[in-house]
Protein backbone atom coordinates (compact mmCIF):
# COMPACT_ATOMS: atom_id res chain seq x y z
CA UNK A 1 0.00 0.00 0.00
CA UNK A 2 1.20 3.27 -1.08
CA UNK A 3 2.52 5.43 1.88
CA UNK A 4 -0.37 7.84 2.34
CA UNK A 5 1.01 10.77 4.86
CA UNK A 6 4.20 11.11 3.20
CA UNK A 7 4.90 14.47 1.75
CA UNK A 8 3.32 15.22 -1.72
CA UNK A 9 5.30 13.64 -4.40
CA UNK A 10 4.11 15.21 -7.55
CA UNK A 11 6.89 14.06 -9.87
CA UNK A 12 6.90 11.18 -11.61
CA UNK A 13 9.96 9.29 -13.32
CA UNK A 14 9.44 8.61 -16.72
CA UNK A 15 9.36 4.91 -17.52
CA UNK A 16 11.53 3.19 -20.37
CA UNK A 17 8.66 3.13 -23.02
CA UNK A 18 6.80 -0.12 -23.61
CA UNK A 19 6.54 -1.49 -27.27
CA UNK A 20 3.08 -2.62 -27.69
CA UNK A 21 3.77 -3.01 -31.62
CA UNK A 22 3.69 -6.62 -31.94
CA UNK A 23 0.56 -6.51 -29.37
CA UNK A 24 -3.02 -8.22 -30.45
CA UNK A 25 -6.05 -8.57 -29.24
CA UNK A 26 -6.92 -11.74 -27.44
CA UNK A 27 -10.68 -11.18 -27.28
CA UNK A 28 -12.03 -10.09 -30.68
CA UNK A 29 -15.58 -7.85 -31.26
CA UNK A 30 -17.89 -10.04 -28.88
CA UNK A 31 -21.22 -11.60 -30.91
CA UNK A 32 -23.68 -11.64 -28.23
CA UNK A 33 -27.10 -11.48 -29.67
CA UNK A 34 -28.33 -11.37 -25.66
CA UNK A 35 -27.69 -9.48 -22.71
CA UNK A 36 -25.75 -10.63 -20.15
CA UNK A 37 -24.57 -9.34 -16.49
CA UNK A 38 -21.31 -7.67 -18.08
CA UNK A 39 -23.37 -5.28 -19.98
CA UNK A 40 -23.81 -3.36 -16.88
CA UNK A 41 -20.34 -3.59 -15.38
CA UNK A 42 -18.94 -0.42 -16.30
CA UNK A 43 -16.37 -2.30 -18.74
CA UNK A 44 -15.51 -3.05 -22.07
CA UNK A 45 -19.34 -4.82 -22.74
CA UNK A 46 -20.92 -1.70 -21.55
CA UNK A 47 -18.98 0.61 -23.93
CA UNK A 48 -20.00 -1.60 -26.71
CA UNK A 49 -23.72 -1.62 -25.59
CA UNK A 50 -23.61 2.14 -25.42
CA UNK A 51 -21.61 2.78 -28.71
CA UNK A 52 -23.72 0.50 -30.80
CA UNK A 53 -27.14 0.46 -29.51
CA UNK A 54 -27.93 3.76 -27.18
CA UNK A 55 -25.38 6.49 -29.01
CA UNK A 56 -26.52 6.09 -32.31
CA UNK A 57 -30.19 5.76 -31.28
CA UNK A 58 -29.89 8.59 -29.35
CA UNK A 59 -27.26 11.10 -31.19
CA UNK A 60 -26.97 14.53 -29.98
CA UNK A 61 -24.73 17.48 -29.14
CA UNK A 62 -25.62 16.90 -25.35
CA UNK A 63 -25.23 13.05 -25.31
CA UNK A 64 -21.88 13.24 -26.61
CA UNK A 65 -19.40 13.99 -24.31
CA UNK A 66 -20.32 10.41 -22.47
CA UNK A 67 -18.92 12.15 -19.16
CA UNK A 68 -20.04 10.99 -15.86
CA UNK A 69 -22.97 13.71 -16.11
CA UNK A 70 -24.41 16.14 -19.36
CA UNK A 71 -23.28 19.69 -19.92
CA UNK A 72 -26.51 21.62 -20.98
CA UNK A 73 -27.11 25.36 -21.58
CA UNK A 74 -30.75 26.57 -20.42
CA UNK A 75 -31.43 30.23 -19.83
CA UNK A 76 -27.45 31.19 -19.83
CA UNK A 77 -26.79 29.07 -16.91
CA UNK A 78 -24.63 26.05 -17.50
CA UNK A 79 -25.85 22.93 -15.89
CA UNK A 80 -24.90 19.24 -15.16
CA UNK A 81 -27.05 16.90 -15.49
CA UNK A 82 -27.12 13.28 -14.48
CA UNK A 83 -29.26 10.04 -13.87
CA UNK A 84 -28.34 6.40 -12.49
CA UNK A 85 -29.99 3.14 -11.41
CA UNK A 86 -28.93 1.24 -8.40
CA UNK A 87 -29.85 -2.30 -8.06
CA UNK A 88 -27.31 -2.99 -5.60
CA UNK A 89 -27.68 -6.43 -3.64
CA UNK A 90 -27.65 -6.71 -1.10
CA UNK A 91 -29.87 -3.20 -0.01
CA UNK A 92 -27.82 -2.94 3.21
CA UNK A 93 -24.35 -3.31 3.82
CA UNK A 94 -21.28 -2.35 5.96
CA UNK A 95 -21.47 1.54 6.06
CA UNK A 96 -24.46 2.56 3.31
CA UNK A 97 -27.31 1.11 1.75
CA UNK A 98 -29.47 1.36 -1.51
CA UNK A 99 -30.68 5.04 -0.49
CA UNK A 100 -27.05 6.42 0.23
CA UNK A 101 -25.77 5.01 -2.80
CA UNK A 102 -28.37 6.43 -4.68
CA UNK A 103 -28.17 10.23 -3.37
CA UNK A 104 -24.49 9.65 -3.46
CA UNK A 105 -24.05 8.45 -6.78
CA UNK A 106 -26.11 11.08 -8.46
CA UNK A 107 -24.37 13.73 -6.32
CA UNK A 108 -21.32 12.61 -7.52
CA UNK A 109 -21.57 12.13 -11.05
CA UNK A 110 -22.54 15.69 -11.04
CA UNK A 111 -19.57 16.87 -9.14
CA UNK A 112 -17.38 15.47 -11.13
CA UNK A 113 -18.79 18.37 -13.83
CA UNK A 114 -17.62 20.88 -11.19
CA UNK A 115 -21.07 21.34 -10.44
CA UNK A 116 -22.72 20.80 -6.76
CA UNK A 117 -25.98 19.10 -7.12
CA UNK A 118 -28.88 21.12 -6.24
CA UNK A 119 -31.88 19.02 -7.16
CA UNK A 120 -32.79 15.57 -7.16
CA UNK A 121 -35.45 13.22 -8.16
CA UNK A 122 -36.26 9.76 -7.20
CA UNK A 123 -37.91 6.47 -8.79
CA UNK A 124 -38.35 3.26 -6.91
CA UNK A 125 -39.32 0.24 -8.46
CA UNK A 126 -41.08 -1.94 -5.97
CA UNK A 127 -41.27 -5.79 -5.58
CA UNK A 128 -44.54 -6.97 -4.83
CA UNK A 129 -44.30 -8.79 -1.19
CA UNK A 130 -41.40 -6.22 -0.15
CA UNK A 131 -41.29 -5.04 3.81
CA UNK A 132 -42.97 -1.49 3.84
CA UNK A 133 -40.36 -1.06 6.61
CA UNK A 134 -37.39 -1.85 4.42
CA UNK A 135 -38.76 1.16 1.99
CA UNK A 136 -39.18 2.88 4.81
CA UNK A 137 -35.13 2.31 5.77
CA UNK A 138 -34.50 2.99 2.67
CA UNK A 139 -35.83 6.28 2.15
CA UNK A 140 -34.75 7.41 5.40
CA UNK A 141 -31.52 6.77 4.30
CA UNK A 142 -31.70 8.62 1.13
CA UNK A 143 -33.04 11.39 3.21
CA UNK A 144 -30.67 11.42 5.64
CA UNK A 145 -27.87 11.41 2.51
CA UNK A 146 -29.42 14.57 0.84
CA UNK A 147 -29.36 16.33 4.00
CA UNK A 148 -25.95 15.82 4.03
CA UNK A 149 -24.96 16.34 1.02
CA UNK A 150 -27.00 19.70 0.65
CA UNK A 151 -29.48 18.48 -1.93
CA UNK A 152 -33.03 18.33 -2.23
CA UNK A 153 -34.90 15.34 -3.49
CA UNK A 154 -37.48 17.44 -5.08
CA UNK A 155 -39.84 15.26 -7.00
CA UNK A 156 -40.00 11.22 -7.70
CA UNK A 157 -42.56 8.11 -8.60
CA UNK A 158 -43.37 4.92 -7.25
CA UNK A 159 -44.00 1.64 -9.39
CA UNK A 160 -44.30 -1.60 -8.70
CA UNK A 161 -43.69 -5.50 -10.21
CA UNK A 162 -45.37 -8.76 -9.03
CA UNK A 163 -43.73 -11.20 -7.04
CA UNK A 164 -40.68 -12.26 -8.38
CA UNK A 165 -40.00 -10.06 -11.58
CA UNK A 166 -37.74 -7.65 -9.22
CA UNK A 167 -35.32 -7.58 -6.24
CA UNK A 168 -37.04 -5.99 -3.53
CA UNK A 169 -36.11 -2.54 -4.51
CA UNK A 170 -34.78 -0.69 -7.37
CA UNK A 171 -34.09 3.00 -7.22
CA UNK A 172 -33.24 5.54 -10.12
CA UNK A 173 -31.86 9.03 -9.06
CA UNK A 174 -31.73 12.05 -11.52
CA UNK A 175 -29.67 15.60 -10.73
CA UNK A 176 -29.07 19.04 -11.79
CA UNK A 177 -26.40 21.25 -10.36
CA UNK A 178 -24.97 24.23 -11.35
CA UNK A 179 -21.29 24.67 -13.25
CA UNK A 180 -19.37 27.35 -12.13
CA UNK A 181 -17.79 30.27 -14.11
CA UNK A 182 -14.74 29.23 -15.29
CA UNK A 183 -14.77 25.63 -14.72
CA UNK A 184 -14.57 23.13 -17.80
CA UNK A 185 -14.12 19.48 -16.50
CA UNK A 186 -14.45 16.50 -18.80
CA UNK A 187 -12.57 13.41 -20.46
CA UNK A 188 -11.30 15.21 -23.67
CA UNK A 189 -9.48 17.97 -21.66
CA UNK A 190 -6.42 15.62 -20.12
CA UNK A 191 -3.21 16.28 -22.13
CA UNK A 192 0.53 14.95 -21.85
CA UNK A 193 2.23 15.82 -18.47
CA UNK A 194 -1.20 16.45 -16.07
CA UNK A 195 -0.53 14.73 -12.87
CA UNK A 196 -3.12 11.78 -11.92
CA UNK A 197 -4.27 12.05 -8.28
CA UNK A 198 -6.76 9.99 -6.44
CA UNK A 199 -8.46 10.80 -3.53
CA UNK A 200 -8.05 8.28 -1.01
CA UNK A 201 -7.59 4.17 -0.68
CA UNK A 202 -9.89 2.27 -3.04
CA UNK A 203 -11.80 -0.94 -3.60
CA UNK A 204 -13.49 -1.20 -0.02
CA UNK A 205 -17.27 -0.78 -1.47
CA UNK A 206 -16.72 -3.57 -3.40
CA UNK A 207 -15.34 -5.62 -1.05
CA UNK A 208 -17.61 -4.52 1.30
CA UNK A 209 -20.77 -5.76 -0.83
CA UNK A 210 -19.05 -9.02 -1.82
CA UNK A 211 -18.35 -9.85 2.14
CA UNK A 212 -22.10 -9.38 3.57
CA UNK A 213 -23.42 -11.28 -0.07
CA UNK A 214 -21.14 -14.31 0.00
CA UNK A 215 -21.03 -14.27 3.91
CA UNK A 216 -17.31 -13.69 3.51
CA UNK A 217 -14.77 -12.88 7.14
CA UNK A 218 -11.90 -11.15 6.48
CA UNK A 219 -10.75 -10.78 9.90
CA UNK A 220 -11.93 -7.09 9.94
CA UNK A 221 -15.26 -5.83 8.81
CA UNK A 222 -14.32 -3.75 5.51
CA UNK A 223 -17.01 -0.81 4.96
CA UNK A 224 -18.12 1.08 2.04
CA UNK A 225 -16.55 4.27 1.23
CA UNK A 226 -19.87 5.64 0.28
CA UNK A 227 -20.47 9.05 0.53
CA UNK A 228 -21.51 12.56 -1.26
CA UNK A 229 -17.97 14.13 -3.24
CA UNK A 230 -19.78 17.72 -3.57
CA UNK A 231 -17.60 18.91 -0.68
CA UNK A 232 -13.96 17.74 -1.78
CA UNK A 233 -14.39 18.72 -5.15
CA UNK A 234 -15.60 22.07 -4.22
CA UNK A 235 -12.21 22.41 -1.81
CA UNK A 236 -10.07 21.52 -5.14
CA UNK A 237 -11.57 24.17 -7.48
CA UNK A 238 -11.43 26.52 -4.38
CA UNK A 239 -7.70 26.05 -5.44
CA UNK A 240 -7.67 26.24 -8.88
CA UNK A 241 -10.87 25.97 -11.21
CA UNK A 242 -8.09 24.44 -13.89
CA UNK A 243 -8.68 20.94 -12.93
CA UNK A 244 -9.12 19.29 -16.46
CA UNK A 245 -10.84 15.70 -15.15
CA UNK A 246 -12.52 14.08 -12.37
CA UNK A 247 -13.85 11.05 -12.70
CA UNK A 248 -15.81 9.02 -9.74
CA UNK A 249 -13.92 4.94 -9.88
CA UNK A 250 -17.35 3.16 -9.55
CA UNK A 251 -18.59 0.07 -12.00
CA UNK A 252 -15.03 -1.23 -13.38
CA UNK A 253 -12.75 0.68 -10.25
CA UNK A 254 -9.76 2.98 -11.24
CA UNK A 255 -8.86 0.65 -13.90
CA UNK A 256 -12.29 1.31 -16.08
CA UNK A 257 -12.44 5.07 -15.20
CA UNK A 258 -8.60 5.73 -16.48
CA UNK A 259 -9.27 3.77 -19.34
CA UNK A 260 -12.15 5.45 -20.54
CA UNK A 261 -10.05 9.18 -19.54
CA UNK A 262 -7.36 8.00 -22.13
CA UNK A 263 -9.39 6.59 -24.67
CA UNK A 264 -11.39 10.01 -24.82
CA UNK A 265 -8.13 12.28 -24.60
CA UNK A 266 -5.96 10.33 -27.41
CA UNK A 267 -3.40 10.19 -24.42
CA UNK A 268 -1.51 7.52 -22.68
CA UNK A 269 -1.56 7.36 -18.75
CA UNK A 270 1.50 5.94 -16.63
CA UNK A 271 1.19 4.55 -13.17
CA UNK A 272 2.79 3.81 -10.39
CA UNK A 273 1.66 0.90 -8.80
CA UNK A 274 3.00 1.17 -5.36
CA UNK A 275 1.50 4.81 -4.88
CA UNK A 276 -2.17 3.60 -5.50
CA UNK A 277 -3.94 3.27 -1.85
CA UNK A 278 -4.95 -0.12 -1.18
CA UNK A 279 -5.93 -0.66 2.02
CA UNK A 280 -4.60 -4.00 3.51
CA UNK A 281 -7.64 -5.97 4.25
CA UNK A 282 -9.01 -4.86 0.93
CA UNK A 283 -5.05 -6.11 -0.55
CA UNK A 284 -5.77 -8.91 1.93
CA UNK A 285 -9.23 -9.99 0.48
CA UNK A 286 -8.30 -9.68 -3.23
CA UNK A 287 -5.44 -11.69 -2.65
CA UNK A 288 -7.76 -14.51 -1.00
CA UNK A 289 -10.32 -14.21 -3.88
CA UNK A 290 -8.41 -13.47 -7.18
CA UNK A 291 -9.14 -9.94 -7.45
CA UNK A 292 -7.27 -6.88 -8.53
CA UNK A 293 -8.00 -3.80 -6.30
CA UNK A 294 -7.41 -1.86 -9.32
CA UNK A 295 -10.84 -3.02 -10.77
CA UNK A 296 -12.85 -3.27 -7.56
CA UNK A 297 -16.05 -0.47 -7.28
CA UNK A 298 -15.73 2.68 -5.20
CA UNK A 299 -18.64 4.89 -4.04
CA UNK A 300 -16.73 7.66 -2.34
CA UNK A 301 -13.40 8.00 -4.10
CA UNK A 302 -12.49 10.35 -7.64
CA UNK A 303 -9.17 10.47 -9.87
CA UNK A 304 -8.24 14.02 -10.53
CA UNK A 305 -5.99 15.26 -13.46
CA UNK A 306 -4.82 18.14 -12.85
CA UNK A 307 -1.68 20.43 -14.45
CA UNK A 308 1.59 19.97 -12.99
CA UNK A 309 2.19 23.16 -11.44
CA UNK A 310 -1.13 22.93 -9.74
CA UNK A 311 -0.79 19.50 -7.99
CA UNK A 312 1.38 19.94 -5.39
CA UNK A 313 -1.53 22.70 -4.22
CA UNK A 314 -4.67 20.95 -5.39
CA UNK A 315 -2.95 17.46 -2.97
CA UNK A 316 -2.60 19.64 -0.31
CA UNK A 317 -6.19 20.95 0.12
CA UNK A 318 -7.59 17.69 -0.72
CA UNK A 319 -5.64 15.64 2.09
CA UNK A 320 -6.59 19.01 4.41
CA UNK A 321 -10.80 17.74 3.82
CA UNK A 322 -12.02 14.80 5.43
CA UNK A 323 -12.47 13.39 2.46
CA UNK A 324 -9.22 13.80 0.55
CA UNK A 325 -7.16 12.86 3.70
CA UNK A 326 -5.11 9.78 1.82
CA UNK A 327 -5.20 11.76 -1.38
CA UNK A 328 -2.13 10.86 -3.17
CA UNK A 329 -0.67 11.19 -6.35
CA UNK A 330 -0.21 7.59 -8.49
CA UNK A 331 0.59 8.60 -12.14
CA UNK A 332 0.56 11.15 -15.24
CA UNK A 333 -0.47 11.59 -18.88
CA UNK A 334 2.38 10.75 -21.15
CA UNK A 335 2.24 11.26 -25.11
CA UNK A 336 3.27 7.76 -25.68
CA UNK A 337 0.63 4.64 -26.62
CA UNK A 338 -2.35 6.94 -26.76
CA UNK A 339 -5.57 5.63 -25.35
CA UNK A 340 -3.83 2.97 -22.86
CA UNK A 341 -3.05 2.82 -19.57
CA UNK A 342 0.47 1.17 -18.20
CA UNK A 343 1.65 0.43 -14.86
CA UNK A 344 5.21 0.21 -13.26
CA UNK A 345 5.21 -2.26 -10.99
CA UNK A 346 7.37 -2.69 -7.91
CA UNK A 347 9.86 -4.66 -9.06
CA UNK A 348 10.63 -2.01 -12.73
CA UNK A 349 8.63 -3.70 -14.97
CA UNK A 350 5.27 -2.79 -16.78
CA UNK A 351 2.07 -4.35 -17.23
CA UNK A 352 -1.15 -3.04 -19.17
CA UNK A 353 -3.83 -1.78 -16.82
CA UNK A 354 -6.84 -2.79 -19.71
CA UNK A 355 -10.90 -1.92 -19.87
CA UNK A 356 -11.96 -5.08 -18.31
CA UNK A 357 -14.32 -6.84 -19.86
CA UNK A 358 -17.73 -6.78 -17.52
CA UNK A 359 -17.67 -6.68 -14.07
CA UNK A 360 -15.53 -8.63 -11.44
CA UNK A 361 -18.29 -8.02 -8.91
CA UNK A 362 -21.94 -7.77 -10.29
CA UNK A 363 -24.39 -5.59 -8.73
CA UNK A 364 -22.57 -3.55 -6.68
CA UNK A 365 -24.14 -0.54 -7.13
Amino acid sequence: MADITAPAQVSVPAPAAPDFSGWTCPAPLRDLPRIVMGHGGGGALSAELVEHVFAPAFAGPALSGLGDSAHLELGGARMAFSTDSFVVRPLFFPGGSIGDLAVNGTVNDIAMSGARAAYLSCGFILEEGVSVEVVARVAEAMGAAARTAGVEIATGDTKVVESGHGDGIYVNTAGIGLIPDGVDIRPQRAVPGDVVIVSGPIGQHGVAILSVREGLEFGVEIQSDCAALGGLVQTMLDVTRDVHVLRDPTRGGLAASLNEIAAAAGVGVVLQENRVPVPPEVANACAILGLDPMYVANEGKLVAFVPRGEAEAVLAAMRAHPLGAGAAVIGECVEDHPGMVVARTALGGTRVVDLPLGEQLPRIC
